[in-house]
C-alpha cells in the first residue's frame, strides 16, 4: 500500500482524497482503520463518510466480527460513482478509454485522427462521450507535442493545436477537470505504474513516432520536464556533422523512416543510446515493440557497446506503447478523480 497519510494541517479536499485512496487501495475499511491509517480524527472520518454515503459515493458491506464491543461497520468505495476519460491524439487515429476509479475499462475504442481538424471536433467528441456517461468527472488527453501545464507549445505539423491551452479550453467549454500530457511522458508513467517500478529507478522511453521521435525521461522515479518543458524532444539531438537524430532517421530530408537503410537506423539509435547512457546512466531504455523487433534490439545493444563501455549500458527492452500510453493517461485521470471536490 502506498503512503497516503496526512502529516500536517490538511484541507477538506485532501482528507476526502485520502479516504478515497485508502478505500480504493484496501478494498474496504472501518472508521477506526481509516482514522488510524490516515491519522485523521474519528469524528472527522465519521463526518466525511456520512457525507460520502449520503451522495452514494461509498456504501456499507456489513459488520465486522465483535471484539467485545459494538460491531464496526465496514465501508467500501463505489468505483463507478465517478468515471474518467483518457484520449490520445495521433497522426493516424484517436484512441480513447472510459474507466472507473479502480482503473477498470468501461469502454475502449478508436476513431479518426483529429489533429488536423479544429479543436471543436475534439470538444464535441468529448461532449458526446460524456452524454453517454454523465458521471465522467475527469479527462486526460495525450498529444504528440511539448506541453507546459496544459498548453501545447510545440506540435510540428498541427497548427490548430500549436500554442493552444487545451486544458483551459476543455475546462471552460465542458466544465470537466482536465489534464494534458506529452505522449511519451504519459507512456513512461504508464510503464512504471504497470510494473510498479520504484522511486530509485531511472529510465528513458523512446518512440520513433509518426510525428518524429520523442522520449519520456524518469530520474529516481520522477518525470523530467526541464526548464521550459522541452525535455525529451530528442529529434534535435545532433549526431553527425550535418544531421540531428530526426534527420539521421529520415535520410536528412524529413521523409519516411522506412527508406533509411537498417544499418544507418541502428547506428543513429545506438548513438542516442550511448549519449543517454553517458549523460543519465539509466537502468532501462524502452522502445515501442511495434517499431523495434528483437533482432534490431540486439543490434542496437551491440552497436551501442562500440561507443560506450558495455558494462554501463542500460537494459534495452521493448513494450506495448499504446497500452503504456493509455495506462499512463488513466493514471493521470485517476489522480484527478480522487482529488475531486464535490459540493455537498
Amino acid at each position: 500500500m502506498s503512503d497516503i497519510r496526512l502529516t500536517s494541517q490538511h484541507t477538506k479536499s485532501e482528507m476526502i482524497r485520502c479516504i478515497r485512496s485508502a478505500l480504493l487501495e484496501q478494498g474496504s475499511a472501518t472508521k477506526v482503520e481509516l482514522s488510524h491509517n490516515l491519522q485523521i480524527s474519528f469524528p472527522t472520518i465519521s463526518k466525511f463518510l456520512k457525507q460520502m454515503e449520503d451522495r452514494g459515493e461509498v456504501t456499507t458491506i456489513g459488520l465486522d466480527e465483535s471484539s467485545g464491543g459494538r460491531r464496526a461497520i465496514r465501508y467500501t468505495y463505489r468505483p463507478d460513482y465517478m468515471l474518467g476519460l483518457a484520449i490520445f491524439l495521433e497522426k493516424s487515429e484517436t484512441n480513447y478509454t472510459v474507466f472507473n476509479c479502480l482503473g477498470e475499462v468501461i469502454e475502449q475504442g478508436n476513431t479518426h485522427s483529429m489533429l488536423e481538424q479544429d479543436v471543436l471536433h475534439l470538444t464535441t467528441f468529448i461532449e458526446n462521450i460524456r452524454n453517454a456517461y454523465p458521471n465522467i468527472n475527469a479527462v486526460a488527453i495525450g498529444v504528440p507535442g511539448a506541453v507546459n501545464n496544459g498548453k501545447i507549445f510545440l506540435i510540428p505539423g498541427y497548427e490548430n493545436y500549436h500554442n493552444l491551452d487545451l486544458k483551459k479550453h476543455i475546462e471552460e467549454q465542458l466544465s470537466i477537470p482536465t489534464v494534458v500530457e506529452n505522449d511519451m511522458n504519459a507512456a513512461v508513467i504508464g510503464y512504471m505504474a504497470q510494473r510498479k517500478i520504484g522511486d530509485n529507478i531511472s529510465l528513458f522511453y523512446l518512440y520513433l513516432g509518426q510525428n518524429g521521435p520523442g522520449a519520456g525521461i524518469v530520474i529516481n522515479g520522477e518525470i523530467v520536464r526541464g526548464k521550459t518543458f522541452f525535455s525529451g524532444e530528442v529529434s534535435f539531438v545532433p549526431q553527425y556533422d550535418d544531421r540531428n537524430f530526426l534527420q539521421a532517421l529520415t535520410n536528412g530530408n524529413g521523409g519516411e523512416m522506412s527508406i533509411v537503410p537498417m544499418e544507418k537506423k541502428v547506428d543513429a539509435i545506438s548513438r542516442l543510446v550511448a549519449s543517454i547512457t553517458s549523460i543519465l546512466n539509466p537502468h532501462y531504455i524502452i522502445f515501442g515493440d511495434d517499431e523495434i523487433e528483437t533482432l534490431m534490439l540486439h543490434q542496437i545493444a551491440e552497436r551501442s557497446a562500440t561507443y560506450v563501455p558495455k558494462e554501463h549500458l542500460p537494459e534495452l527492452a521493448a513494450s506495448d506503447l499504446k497500452h503504456d500510453y493509455l495506462n499512463g493517461l488513466q493514471c493521470l485521470g485517476l489522480s484527478l478523480l480522487i482529488s475531486q471536490q464535490i459540493d455537498d
